[in-house]
């Protein structure tokens, strides 16, 4: 295990992997009940959610371990759920069916993308300078919403 998975070379024990792993799933175990909450207000089963974001998260990140001998953990995104559920479910008004059908097809659409040489052609065509300013605004941008977001729950939300 040590030889499969570089550790010497990366400077690391298998004790620090095992306690990095560990500390990793404590971060990202709310995704397990936050998640289903989320999409069940679209008229999905909570249930059925649950087991699907632990099944997704569970393969996604063994596939970055063991295959890609990544330490990466992969979860579904917080952000494009609320999305989904608010804006395309909610106020499009779109049946959580088709608009997971959506989903899947622009899955299918950039696996295609990144398999095939596109994806690099587009990545290389926007200009570093361009890239790198974009990121702070973009961040900037997704916390802003986030707060306004809380800002309006939290004044709606009655304190008794």
């Amino acid at each position: 295990m040590l030889r499969y998975f570089e550790l010497e070379a990366r400077n690391s024990t298998f004790r620090r992997e095992i306690v990095a792993g560990f500390t990793t799933f404590l971060t990202l175990a709310y995704i397990i009940f936050v998640n289903p909450q989320i999409l069940s207000g679209t008229g999905m089963d909570a249930g059925a959610v649950l087991v699907a974001t632990c099944l997704a998260a569970a393969f996604g990140s063994a596939v970055m371990g063991l295959y890609a001998n990544f330490p990466i953990a992969l979860a579904p995104g917080m952000g494009l759920n609320a999305y989904f559920a608010a804006v395309v479910v909610g106020t499009m008004g779109l049946p959580w069916q088709a608009a997971l059908g959506a989903v899947f097809c622009s899955g299918v659409l950039m696996l295609v993308l990144s398999v095939l040489p596109v994806r690099e052609w587009v990545v290389n065509a926007i200009p570093a300078r361009r890239s790198t300013r974009s990121r702070p605004g973009s961040g900037s941008s997704s916390s802003s919403s986030g707060c306004a977001a809380r800002a309006s729950w939290w004044a709606a939300t009655p304190l008794w």
